[in-house]
């Protein structure tokens, strides 16, 4: 499936806490989308290492369960709300600083109706800074 600009339209983040600025393709078995953090917008974060502008691997995180979750709407899985439940496991490589993007590749694990779990790949250019695996579960019974 092709791109989606809108990622407001797939999950409920919303600034400051919106970590997903387009899902680039997405189909049952991965899915694919960028985000860059930018100095002035994600002011709330960057109090973490204000001497080395790193983003905290946290968000790093955050970020790819929610490009995972826009990526399995986009799909049409689910329309309820998922919530990141377990961080399985996260491998850390290298920083992410203010202006880069960060590229995610996203594999499906698993889906369904009530569960999710994916792993993915982090890149900022061809360097590879983060792998990390999760599940999220459905917390509504939106139809």
């Amino acid at each position: 499936m092709e791109g989606n600009k809108n990622v407001e339209e797939l999950i409920p983040h919303r600034a400051p806490f919106l970590f997903v600025d387009e899902v680039l393709s997405a189909n049952e078995k991965e899915i694919i989308g960028v985000y860059t953090f930018e100095k002035d917008t994600d002011v709330f974060i960057k109090g973490s290492f204000p001497e080395m502008l790193f983003v905290p691997g946290t968000i790093l995180v955050e970020s790819m369960a929610q490009c995972g979750g826009a990526g399995v709407r986009m799909l049409g899985v689910s329309k309820g709300v998922f919530a990141l439940a377990q961080i399985e496991s996260a491998q850390f490589y290298k920083g992410v600083t203010y202006g880069d993007q960060v590229k995610y590749v996203i594999e499906i694990l698993r889906m369904s109706e009530k569960i999710i779990k994916q792993s993915g790949k982090a890149y900022v250019g061809d360097d590879l800074i983060l792998e990390a695996s999760w599940m999220s579960i459905r917390i509504d019974s939106a139809e």
